[in-house]
């Protein structure tokens, strides 16, 4: 059992008022809050060893680097990487999307196949869009069902001798939905296919092993996961990382460097041109540190306890609909009222101190596929409470008063 009061006093913003209210604050499939803990590591590099890493022998330097490091050690334990190496660090999922796209554009031929859940972010699906243009590939979509389920007898058919690469999200960040990846990933092989996964948002809440999964990349952003913004990882096995060309040219991923001829460095610097953003890695490890303090089944219990209660409480209201109803989901709830642009309810909500998202979250082929604009998206978070549920209900009923 969690002690979320005792968890919430780690939580600093959770303290502040927003128009006159205490926050409550549900939008964490956007970003999650920062706990002091990961505040203090951000101060402590800036305060003690702020330096470059890798390329001194001052003290500094040397400090910075082995604390960078320990925490892709960190990483790579989370995880479960075989080897640390495997670990890329990037600004987020978006460049590690692109950095894997950008490296299969060497790797394809006109007429390749390249399979898309219908369910995706934007940022796993536009890379491979550009990959296609440029490549000649071609770009199939993975249906889905009005429940926010794949349609894995689609999959079946999609899949063939031409399909070299699969990417889906492992949760959808609209609809909650928790993807069957694990078939999705023995099929796919099955074909001889690579296969990425967005792990946005699924890292947060799943403790996930890569090994065990067999996946070939997975993708990660700090700032879903207690950490800062600005910095995440690529997974990617090693044989697979090694075919990649590196994604920018620059200091940092060469071996030598004349004018006539470049040689690149070993993994993983041969992807990590230039000066990193040092103090949001070992921020990272900080935030990993954090949440295995608390421990993800007990994160993931508990979550699940208050997406069946906020579930169950908003179906009470008048003329309300939830988007991804899937068996297998996690803490978010998308939804809207007949009538009302949600938009609107957004708006009202943040007037009594609570933060959602409305729009169509960066997933406009979901909104289109049900018809809508786009919906209020509620996601919680192990320091959210029923208390917090309780208040979101009670806005969204004067949103409907007011507005109807």
């Amino acid at each position: 059992m969690l002690d979320v009061q005792k968890i919430r006093k780690d939580f600093p913003i959770l303290k502040r008022e927003v128009n006159g209210k205490l926050l409550v604050y549900l939008d964490n499939a956007a970003t999650s809050q920062t706990p002091k803990q990961v505040m203090d590591a951000i101060v402590d590099y800036y305060s003690n060893y702020n330096a470059n890493i890798h390329r001194g022998v001052h003290t500094l330097s040397q400090e910075a680097t082995d604390k960078y490091e320990a925490a892709r050690h960190k990483i790579q334990n989370h995880f479960n990487a075989a080897e640390s190496h495997e670990i890329i660090f990037t600004s987020g999922t978006t460049h590690s999307i692109n950095l894997v796209a950008n490296g299969f554009s060497t790797l394809l031929e006109k007429g390749d196949e390249l399979l898309v859940s219908a369910m995706e972010h934007h940022s796993n699906i536009v890379p491979w869009q550009m990959l296609a243009e440029r490549t000649g590939a071609i770009l199939k979509v993975i249906p889905m069902n009005l429940e926010g389920e794949l349609l894995m007898d689609k999959y079946d058919d999609l899949l063939s001798d031409k399909t070299r690469l699969v990417f889906c999200n492992h949760i959808s960040n609209a609809l909650g939905t928790i993807n069957p990846i694990e078939e999705i990933i023995q099929k796919a092989h099955g074909v001889g296919a690579a296969v990425l996964i967005d792990g946005a948002q699924a890292a947060p809440h799943i403790k996930v092993d890569v090994q065990k999964l067999d996946i070939d990349f997975y993708t990660v952003s700090a700032h879903k996961m207690c950490g800062p913004t600005g910095v995440g990882m690529l997974y990617g096995k090693e044989e697979w990382l090694n075919k990649l060309p590196p994604y920018q040219g620059g200091g940092e991923m060469i071996a030598e460097v004349t004018f006539e001829k470049t040689t690149y460095a070993e993994l993983p610097h041969k992807f990590e041109a230039g000066t990193p953003n040092i103090c949001g890695g070992i921020a990272f490890g900080a935030a990993l540190d954090y949440m295995n303090s608390i421990g993800f089944e007990a994160i993931a219990a508990y979550e699940h306890e208050l997406l069946e209660y906020a579930t169950q409480k908003l179906l009470d209201i008048d003329g309300l609909k939830i988007y991804g109803t899937a068996k297998n989901k996690t803490s978010v709830i998308s939804f809207n009222i007949e009538g009302i642009h949600p938009y609107d309810i957004g708006t009202i909500l943040d007037k009594l101190g609570i933060a959602v998202r409305t729009g169509h979250h960066c997933a406009q082929p979901i909104m289109d596929f049900y018809g809508i604009p786009g919906t209020v998206r509620a996601s919680f978070c192990f320091y959210n409470t029923k208390k917090e549920v309780d208040a979101l209900v009670a806005g969204v009923k004067r949103a409907v008063n007011m507005l109807l």
